[in-house]
Formats: C-alpha cells, structure tokens, sequence
C-alpha cells in the first residue's frame, strides 16, 4: 500500500518529506479527520501550516482512495 507523505518547508527554502498532513491542509481538501486516516492518509498533529502543493496531493489521493457511491435504488409504491 502506497502512501502520499507532504512537503515541508524549511526557512532556508529547502523541503523535506513531513510526518503527515496538517488539519488545515485536510479541511481545505475536504476531509474529516477520520476519513483521512480510514483510507490511510497520514496526519500530523503538531504542524499547523497549511501549504497549497500539500492540498492538492491530499486531494488526488483521497479521489482514488475514496470509494465510488453506489446508486440509489428507486423506493417501491406500497400495495393498497
């Protein structure tokens, strides 16, 4: 199983790979916190940033990890 893990960014313009995503990147991508770690997506309590390359990688992992919605079956009339 594959895991996307986030860049941070260090004062002196250098990244490095993070411990997970921050909450702030996870509401800007449209998850809950328990979504996120149900369908494997890292999370790092103590960053507070939120970056925007960070948002959109969260974002095309939850597509492909989020499960297709099955349609609705239409409601049968009652018998009278």
């Amino acid at each position: 199983m594959t895991t996307t893990r986030p860049k941070v960014f260090k004062n002196d313009g250098k990244q490095r790979f993070g411990r997970g995503f921050s909450r702030e990147e996870l509401k800007k991508a449209g998850s809950s916190l328990k979504e996120a770690v149900k369908l494997g997506l890292l999370v790092d309590d103590k960053r507070k940033t939120g970056h925007d390359e960070n948002v959109e990688a969260a974002k095309t992992f939850l597509q492909e990890r989020r499960p297709a919605s099955k349609p609705k079956k239409p409601r049968r009339k009652p018998k009278s």
